[in-house]
């Protein structure tokens, strides 16, 4: 089963369970995938999103839940602190599993001698063999500075 129908199948679940906090996050994973769509119909032809743009846009979301989480905790408002960590629990069910430090390391040193990565000036190259085999799976402003020091 694909993302998008998985989606679709936990969407209708959350709506027999009444589960409204869950319904809430799927529909707003539904409507980021929606106006991806509508923007992509925009400069080419009409065609869904990819796997890997669904995975991005639900990457973008997290980061988006986390930095909301930590304004409202560092505002006082933990109840709102509270219901981001929720949407992010929600969201992270459709992200593959992170990857720790040392399977980091392993992947960044692999993307080095993939692209053949001498200097810093290279670095854009190893990003982009980072970001076409993991993404979903590493925060990649994490991932930046450790590349650099790799190639510095």
């Amino acid at each position: 089963m694909n993302l998008r129908d998985r989606l679709q199948a936990e969407l209708k679940e959350a709506m027999k369970a009444k589960a409204a906090d869950r319904l809430s996050t799927l529909r707003l994973i539904n409507a980021a995938i929606k106006d991806r769509e509508i923007a992509a119909r925009g400069e080419a032809e009409a065609q869904e999103i990819g796997e890997a743009d669904i995975m991005a846009i639900l990457g973008k979301m997290v980061k988006q839940r986390q930095e909301s989480a930590r304004a409202y905790e560092e505002g006082g408002r933990l109840e709102l602190a509270e219901k981001e960590l929720n949407e992010i629990s929600v969201i992270g069910e459709f992200l593959p599993r992170q990857l720790d430090a040392a399977e980091v390391d392993a992947a960044i040193a692999a993307a080095i001698a993939e692209a053949g990565a001498t200097s810093i000036r290279d670095m854009g190259k190893v990003m982009a063999v980072l970001k076409g085999k993991y993404t979903g799976q590493m925060d990649f402003t994490a991932v930046g500075p450790a590349v650099k020091n790799k190639l510095g």
